[in-house]
């Protein structure tokens, strides 16, 4: 799509709000007018003697429509905010211009961030009612009503967190990169076992070195893990002797004594053995997800999944049998080749296991998915919003409840991700990670750390290598750049 901007240089939200709106285009700035029947959007800024107008025009295969949003003058004095609300009244133009074309309301309207549930969370916390947090959602931002419930549902257990966690709390990430083979809808940056396996054992190596490292910033910050999440990748596709040792490396390394959440997630059940199991039962893992993602074997096999629905049954029961405290198990609305009553019929299967949490993701077309490059029969936006729809249902009718949420780029029908637990088993990671409650330590390939200041939002991210053999190569590296973490931590504590 062209864009054409007058009157501001805001192109980044400009561009944010019509990904939203028409998910596959994308943005090109051209020197000449559009031509006839092409695909463009106009937006303007223009100051008048007692308001700003924000207008947007667009031109979709040769109809059009447009849209008009003003505030008042004057302009908050502090630059943030002034930009803020500036963008605010250019994504509603455009949002208004794009409802007349698209001849429906999508369902978060113009909200275009990936954390919907932090909008409600602040407007909470500066004492703004339920009610009034509802009136900002829809009069505002044009949210629709379910969608505002569930951001006020996910702000809620947002907030509760928050008053749980201490001051001098972080959480820890690990991140194993190997998989035993890649989906097809995976960015992530992930080795499969047959082509990595001469870099496990070092990279396992290298974990341990800075695992040793992360453990003595904290000691030297004052600061203790409150929860810890391994992900991946994988984290199973590892053997159970080096979980083992992962595990009690961590033991013996960090303070454990105030940690009340330790994830790893089993995720692939073509990875799950009754060994495995039993390690990470007795190193005190409270939650493991196993992740079907769907429960049709057709689907599973579009995927790229080397296992049956039927393995799903085996490795979940291997879990419980472990005696893991909590299952989380994770699907995906939009796979290739599935249905709406495909989904329906997952949903129910995984329903009748009585897993404590349900993560219920929508497909996002990434870059980098082999999704992109093959051709798959996708449900339709409708469709995908059709599986939602009977998820929320079912999901609240067994008693579970969303926690938190967030939101992707090209993702179908610019829904959401949406975390559900019984009630008492909200993940915390998830929810800390998610609403950007506390610094998140992060190791491994690909961990990105967040030095957060809760007080004021300030985030510091401190990035590792993405390819387990440059994470290996750098270890030393890495293990230096993770120095901030005093210091920033030491800063927060003397201005407490």
């Amino acid at each position: 799509m062209k864009l054409y901007l007058t009157g501001h240089a805001y192109r980044y939200a400009v561009e944010q709000i019509l990904m939203v709106l028409f998910p596959g285009e994308k943005p090109e700035y051209p020197d000449a007018p559009p031509e006839e029947r092409e695909r463009f959007c106009t937006s303007a800024l223009e100051y008048g003697s007692d308001a700003v107008t924000a207008s947007a025009q667009i031109g979709w295969d040769g109809t059009s429509a447009a849209g008009e949003s003003r505030c008042p003058l004057p302009l908050p004095e502090e630059k943030l905010e002034r930009d803020r609300l500036l963008q605010r009244i250019l994504k509603q133009a455009i949002y208004k211009a794009a409802v007349e074309i698209l001849g429906a309301e999508p369902p978060w309207g113009a909200l275009s961030g990936i954390r919907p549930a932090k909008l409600a969370s602040k407007a909470l916390e500066q004492g703004s009612t339920e009610e009034e947090t509802r009136k900002l959602f829809r009069e505002v931002y044009f949210v629709s009503p379910s969608r505002t419930e569930l951001a006020l549902d996910a702000a809620r257990a947002g907030l509760a967190a928050k008053e749980s966690l201490r001051p001098d709390e972080v959480s820890l990430y690990i991140g194993i990169p190997f998989c035993p083979s890649r989906c097809v809808y995976c960015s992530f940056v992930s080795a499969d076992v047959k082509r990595a396996m001469k870099l496990m054992e070092p990279f396992v190596a290298a974990l341990h070195q800075e695992i040793d490292c992360a453990a003595g910033l904290l000691r030297e910050a004052g600061l203790h893990l409150r929860t810890v999440y391994m992900g991946g990748g994988t984290p199973t596709t590892l053997s159970a002797g080096q979980l083992d040792g992962i595990l009690a490396h961590l033991q013996d390394a960090f303070d454990l004594s105030r940690l009340t959440e330790l994830t790893v997630e089993a995720g692939r059940p073509d990875t799950i053995t009754p060994e495995k199991l039993t390690v990470l039962r007795r190193r005190g893992v409270t939650r493991v997800s196993v992740n079907p993602q769907s429960m049709e074997d057709n689907v599973l096999q579009a995927m790229g999944r080397a296992h049956t629905a039927a393995d799903i049954l085996t490795a979940y029961q291997i879990v419980r049998d472990a005696g893991i405290p909590a299952v989380n198990m994770d699907l995906i609305a939009g796979l290739p080749e599935d249905t709406v009553e495909g989904f329906q019929s997952t949903l129910n299967q995984v329903l009748a296991l009585d897993p404590e949490n349900i993560t219920v993701h929508t497909l996002a077309l990434k870059k980098g998915s082999r999704l992109m490059l093959e051709q798959h029969r996708l449900p339709s936006g409708e469709e995908t919003a059709a599986m939602l729809d009977y998820a929320w249902s079912a999901l609240r009718q067994a008693g579970q409840v969303p926690y938190y949420l967030y939101r992707q780029k090209y993702m179908s029908g610019a829904l959401e991700n949406i975390g559900w637990c019984k009630p008492g088993y909200e993940g915390l990671y998830n929810i800390c990670i998610m609403e950007e409650l506390h610094t998140i330590l992060a190791l491994g390939a690909g961990g990105s750390t967040k030095l957060t200041d809760p007080a004021t939002g300030r985030i510091v991210r401190i990035t590792n290598p993405k390819y387990p053999k440059e994470y290996i190569e750098r270890i030393d590296q890495i293990c230096t750049e993770k120095r901030p973490l005093v210091e920033f931590h030491r800063a927060l504590a003397s201005r407490a």
